[in-house]
């Protein structure tokens, strides 16, 4: 099917005519060749498939929670055309087997890429490492190792990891949480407002030493270290400091750490428990101005859906984490577009070509994160940018509702999602 994009701006810049045709991008300009599907793009911009590193789709073991399919149509109706499935699933993603197994369930579903990532322990346990080589070797040719949701806490275990991933290229995605300094029940930012509520304190620092920590070992090693969900001003300084050493360390920020402070934990409202948890204004304010200055390199969701009986408990026993594939454009758009911190540009280096380098996906038989030329895979989202969209948790395809954005306004709406030259979504919805 040929399909014929008119009169978008390309990353809010040139207005030009897309067609797409055989899976490529076959012609960008003014295009008079006719097509079998036209979609009028007037005032909408054009932007390469959005690829988000840390994605939680549950399958196999929560199927209750969210499938490979049910995530692949949040993220279809997000802009996504690729997603980096993580390792906690039940069993654990730890063997080539198991990342087969993820990776040919996001080919049955068709709407997005689902590449896995694989565990850097055996069970997550922080002790052995998990079988990286025969992983990286699989069909699913994994190249990034989380233990997301646990952090690597033994120096030596991390330093093997490091070590072991150069050798293909691949690189550890570090869940950065000291458990001496911020234990499993820790869940507000350490502070006033923690001590008032009486929840345990989770303080930056815990995040902070873990980075430096990392960083040093990147170093040491010569390997690619890459800090997840990064959400102190404290971190920001690290890294930012370790890239002034030429360290090969990189970093992801989420849209709920770009927006959210501290302050929504005063209602005892579970919804907004996440690790790490959220902070005050002044660490917001650092992790945008560090997305605006390349500090961080990419904006991730850690969608993390979760059914209803693990969400609705007292604060201190729900489950951590926050729906975000399908909102994540709009908060960046929000957050970063309209103040000015961020042009499309920008959205789509922080959002598609960046996370798609660091996952390896920008070559390859299927890449992603390429730019809007001829030749190049037909990987798009059309976005209109003045949207103004009141999330409705009711209104989500993921199969959870732990949704932060709930009766929030928030500007610019993803219209239609191309994988490989075929509509996912139009006119925001499903297309298949």
């Amino acid at each position: 099917m040929s399909l014929l994009i008119k009169g978008a701006s390309l990353l809010g810049e040139t207005t030009a005519d897309v067609l797409v045709a055989d899976g490529k991008v076959q012609e960008v300009g003014s295009v008079t060749a006719k097509a079998d599907r036209t979609v009028d793009a007037d005032g909408l911009v054009l932007l390469p498939g959005l690829v988000d590193l840390h994605t939680h789709l549950r399958e196999p073991g929560r199927e209750d929670a969210e499938t490979v399919l049910t995530g692949s149509r949040a993220a279809a109706v997000g802009g996504y055309t690729a997603v980096l499935a993580m390792a906690n699933t039940s069993p654990v993603t730890d063997t080539g087997e198991a990342a087969e197994r993820v990776y040919d369930l996001g080919r049955q579903a068709g709407l997005v890429d689902v590449q896995p990532v694989g565990a850097v322990t055996k069970a997550l346990a922080g002790e052995e490492l998990a079988e990286l080589g025969l992983m990286a070797r699989s069909r699913a040719r994994v190249r990034v190792f989380s233990d997301d949701g646990r952090c690597v806490a033994d120096a030596r275990v991390m330093r093997r990891a490091l070590e072991y991933v150069k050798a293909f290229g691949g690189v550890v995605s570090q869940h950065s949480q000291d458990p001496s300094l911020a234990g499993p029940t820790a869940c507000c930012h350490e502070g006033e407002l923690s001590g008032r509520l009486g929840l345990p304190g989770w303080p930056g620092v815990a995040e902070e030493v873990i980075v430096a920590r990392d960083v040093m070992l990147a170093r040491h090693t010569g390997s690619r270290v890459h800090v997840a969900h990064v959400s102190t001003a404290g971190s920001v300084e690290v890294i930012r400091w370790a890239k002034a050493q030429g360290i090969d360390v990189t970093a992801e920020v989420t849209p709920h750490h770009l927006l959210l402070t501290t302050d929504l934990l005063s209602g005892y409202d579970p919804t907004f428990k996440v690790n790490p948890p959220l902070r005050p204004a002044e660490d917001v304010e650092a992790l945008r101005a560090a997305l605006a200055d390349g500090t961080i390199d990419a904006v991730a969701t850690d969608h993390a859906p979760h059914a209803r009986h693990d969400k609705e408990h007292a604060f201190v026993d729900a489950a951590f984490g926050m729906l975000g594939l399908e909102t994540a454009l709009s908060v960046v758009s929000t957050v970063m577009v309209e103040r000015g911190l961020l042009d499309w540009a920008g959205v789509a280096r922080t959002m598609s070509e960046r996370p798609a380098r660091i996952a390896g996906l920008d070559h390859g038989d299927r890449p992603h994160g390429r730019p809007i030329a001829v030749g190049e895979p037909a990987n798009l989202t059309l976005v209109d940018p003045q949207a103004k969209v009141v999330v409705d948790r009711a209104d989500s395809v993921s199969l959870s509702r732990n949704n932060p954005w709930h009766d929030r306004k928030l500007t610019g709406r993803v219209l239609a999602t191309i994988l490989r030259g075929e509509p996912t979504v139009l006119e925001g919805a499903l297309a298949r």
